[in-house]
């Protein structure tokens, strides 16, 4: 525990210097006698023949994205080419060492990294396991195309064909593509081979492929993980989040030893030495040397060096001394490979940021003819092999070209649509993402807090002394606590982390007790790092893990934006289906706090494709979508407001049910019955519907039906049309502000289901278009039993004797419209 580990003054104040880890730069030497003898001949002619590959495949695609031909084969491609001519030492040495358990993220200039761990995935993969690969993936319908077409001598040379044209028909967005077209250039991979999700977000992959390495190490899988990252990624901090995640000290001084130390994590930056056009090195940033960034970090500077990208085996020598301490649990690493990439950013960059001088000093470094020299010099190939890798590497593309340019063999998606609707989520139900058994530090049994919870809950004795029917006084928090217990007893795969999770409980007490349920590294404290919390979880799902990641409030969000709307909402879509993402991501919504900590987001999340989002507001809905939620395998947003963690059960008889059970996902629940109209609420306006129904049937004798929308997305309107064709008139109530609100989209799709059962427009009741203001204020903020009936009264019913506390109407509407609040 951390209290274990006393911060001590004389300690942290005591005087002194501190020293740094040197730093190697460019130290390899080649040792012809001694690679034979490491590598062996045959792989050292591999390296330069799936060189040669890649430079193939990106000229060939150069070609079609500049002349819009290739071989004689026309083609327009409107789509993304990043090419990587330049760069293949740098991939394809850094693949020598690498299994197929060894996986890699890259970013968008990736076509070179995906072929070379491919290839040499299919060197080292027994022939029945390829055959079984390209047969089952995507129902055989890549293989169907390319066997039949392809002149192939044994299955692994089948393989490689399998991949070119898997990789050129994805970026072509075709359905025989790696993944249906759907991710394209910058997105492609191939999972059976450890080339995973590529990245166009600069410096994407960082924070997943970390949380991959955290899959990994806290389930005892074999492999390392490496993140292909670009210089320019430096820059962002998502990428230092993820460094400083992967570096936490706990995973040494807290975890179990038999865990195995730090995850196995590689940050391989692909130094090219521009972003687009902005020159790292003296211009854009200040570290002179990238691989400086490592002393910085941890007491080993990462283990931080500088390696030639344009001697493969140099970037193989290194890769293979850092997996040593990687499979050891010395991490993470961080690997500076100097590399350069000889086209521009892009096909239509004209590179005027650089001198043509500067290209052809690199052209005729080109690494290329540099390892066809050593191959030459020291009798490993002659010229004539090398010529005739050549020639075939040319031959194959353009057969694989063709093919991926015929509509016959290789249809486009949006040919149907329900293709990319089909996958958007999975919709599976898993209780465990893995087999095995949980691992756990102790039991529900002897569980403090759940005994807690079960000595409040037990029910009075009768006359008789028996005792009576007892109803579970379960909180709201004390729910949440139970679905998660539970989940942790049959998932052997499920992780929690987030700020203060551990020994804390969590800042709102949701977690106290799993810290004597679970081992550290099952629960544990991570830093306070929004983007590497969420990217870390996408990273941990997708290699097959089920997560939980906190978010302490609502607010925070901002800090994880692309992790949550770039990475969790679409990397299941842009897979075709392959992935799963078994995520839940629960976020608290506050009050009391001001501008920063009391903003309700849920609306923001609700718009964006991909996401489920959950908003319960009851104990009985928060365990049992809670316990939804982690059954599933899709990326679910679980809000929770903080005004509602104190409340116990007031609509379910008999309180929280002991026992397992779910909520039926995107079913609204009736919370009252009534003629008159509707009301519908998220998250906690729940509560101030219901007092503004009491009201209305007290005062005015109206009845209001009033229901619990609880979910966003999905969210079966039908329930509430049913009310609605029925009352002819409807209030929508929750504390996001009013300015595009979530209900809005739920009052325009009911006034098309509904319209001629209305008898007035929908109202929509949300929080005004200010910031939060403090605690003392939020009465004139959040939406109040007032602002629900003043609604009512001016727009649906007037009420007899109603005095309005705020202006409703329409001409008010349309002020503040003009004034942006």
């Amino acid at each position: 525990m951390p209290k274990s580990m006393v911060i001590a003054p004389e300690e942290v104040r005591r005087g002194g210097w501190l020293e740094t880890p040197p730093i190697p730069l460019n130290q390899y030497r080649s040792d012809p006698q001694a690679e034979r003898e490491r590598w062996g001949a045959a792989a050292l002619r591999d390296v330069y023949r799936d060189m040669v590959m890649i430079r193939a495949f990106e000229s060939m695609l150069g070609d079609i994205k500049t002349q819009g031909a290739y071989r004689g084969i026309a083609y327009e491609h409107a789509g993304a080419a990043h090419l990587s001519i330049g760069q293949e030492a740098a991939v394809v040495g850094l693949c020598l060492p690498l299994t197929p358990d060894d996986l890699i993220f890259g970013s968008h200039r990736s076509h070179g990294e995906i072929l070379a761990k491919c290839a040499r995935a299919i060197r080292v993969l027994p022939e029945a396991e390829l055959q079984r690969v390209m047969e089952g993936y995507l129902g055989g319908d890549v293989l169907r195309v390319i066997e039949p077409a392809a002149q192939w001598d044994s299955v692994q040379d089948l393989a490689r064909h399998f991949i070119l044209y898997g990789v050129l028909a994805e970026i072509f967005a075709r359905t025989t593509g790696l993944n249906r077209g759907l991710g394209g250039s910058m997105h492609a991979f191939f999972a059976p081979f450890g080339s995973m999700p590529n990245n166009a977000i600069v410096g994407g992959s960082a924070p997943i492929a970390a949380g991959a390495a955290l899959f990994k190490r806290c389930n005892r899988r074999p492999g390392i993980v490496v993140a292909n990252i670009g210089d320019a990624a430096a820059g962002c901090g998502p990428t230092w989040e993820a460094i400083t995640f992967s570096a936490m000290e706990q995973y040494r001084t807290l975890w179990d030893a038999e865990v195995g130390g730090a995850p196995p994590m590689l940050f391989n930056f692909l130094n090219n030495f521009y972003g687009m056009g902005g020159q790292t090195a003296g211009e854009t940033m200040g570290f002179e040397v990238l691989a400086r960034i490592g002393a910085g970090v941890n007491a080993d500077g990462l283990h931080a060096e500088r390696v030639d990208g344009y001697s493969p085996l140099a970037v193989a020598a290194a890769v293979a001394a850092k997996r040593e301490l990687l499979e050891a649990g010395r991490g993470p690493v961080l690997l500076d490979t100097v590399t350069y990439r000889l086209a521009g950013h892009s096909p239509s960059d004209a590179a005027s940021y650089r001198t043509r001088e500067e290209v052809a000093q690199w052209q005729e470094a080109d690494c290329l003819a540099g390892y066809a020299a050593y191959l030459s010099e020291h009798e490993l190939a002659s010229e004539a092999e090398l010529e005739k890798e050549a020639e075939r590497a040319a031959d194959r593309m353009e057969l694989v070209c063709r093919l991926a340019v015929s509509l016959e063999h290789s249809p486009r998606p949006d040919r149907d649509a329900r293709l990319i609707a089909g996958v958007m989520f999975s919709n599976e139900s898993r209780t465990a993402m893995a087999a095995g058994e949980p691992e756990l530090a102790g039991t529900l049994a002897d569980n403090p807090r759940a005994a807690a919870i079960a000595r409040r809950s037990r029910g009075a004795l009768g006359a008789d002394g028996k005792e009576l029917p007892r109803s579970r006084v379960v909180a709201f928090r004390d729910a949440l606590f139970e679905a998660l217990a539970h989940r942790f007893t049959v998932d052997p795969t499920l992780v929690a982390y987030g700020e203060e999770n551990r020994d804390w409980g969590g800042a709102f007490a949701v977690y106290r007790g799993l810290t004597e349920l679970l081992p550290y590294h099952r629960l544990f404290n991570s830093p306070i790092s929004e983007a590497a919390i969420a990217g870390s979880a996408v990273g941990y799902a997708m290699s097959g893990g089920r997560v939980v990641v906190e978010l302490m409030y609502c607010d925070f969000m901002g800090r994880a934006g692309d992790e949550i709307l770039n990475q969790m909402a679409k990397w299941q879509a842009m897979s075709a289906g392959l992935l799963r993402l078994p995520l839940v991501m629960r976020v608290s919504v506050g009050n009391r706090y001001g501008a920063q900590h009391s903003q309700d987001w849920s609306s923001l999340l609700a718009h964006i494709p991909g996401l489920k989002v959950y908003f319960p507001a009851t104990p009985y809905d928060a365990k049992g979508m809670l316990n939804r939620a982690l059954q599933g395998t899709d990326p679910v947003v679980f809000f929770e407001s903080q005004r509602l963690y104190d409340y116990g059960e007031e609509f379910v008889a008999g309180g929280v049910p002991e026992g397992y059970y779910e909520v039926e996902e995107g079913q609204p629940v009736l919370r009252r019955e009534g003629g008159d109209l509707t009301i519908v609420t998220i998250g906690a306006t729940l509560y101030r519907a219901l007092e503004a129904a009491d009201e209305l049937r007290e005062a005015h004798g109206l009845a209001a039906e009033v229901f619990d929308a609880r979910f966003l997305n999905p969210l079966d309107l039908e329930p509430i049309a049913a009310s609605v064709r029925k009352t002819g008139r409807l209030v929508l109530a929750s504390d996001a502000c009013d300015r595009g609100s979530f209900l809005h989209t739920v009052a325009s799709n009911l006034t098309r289901l509904c319209f001629e059962d209305l008898d007035a427009p929908p109202v929509v009741v949300g929080a005004r278009n200010w910031i939060t203001p403090g605690a003392e204020m939020e009465q004139s903020f959040f939406p109040q039993k007032e602002w629900i009936l003043d609604a009512i009264h001016a727009e649906l019913l007037p009420l007899a004797g109603h005095a309005s506390s705020t202006d409703p109407t329409r001409g008010e509407l349309a002020a503040r419209a003009r004034g942006g609040i």
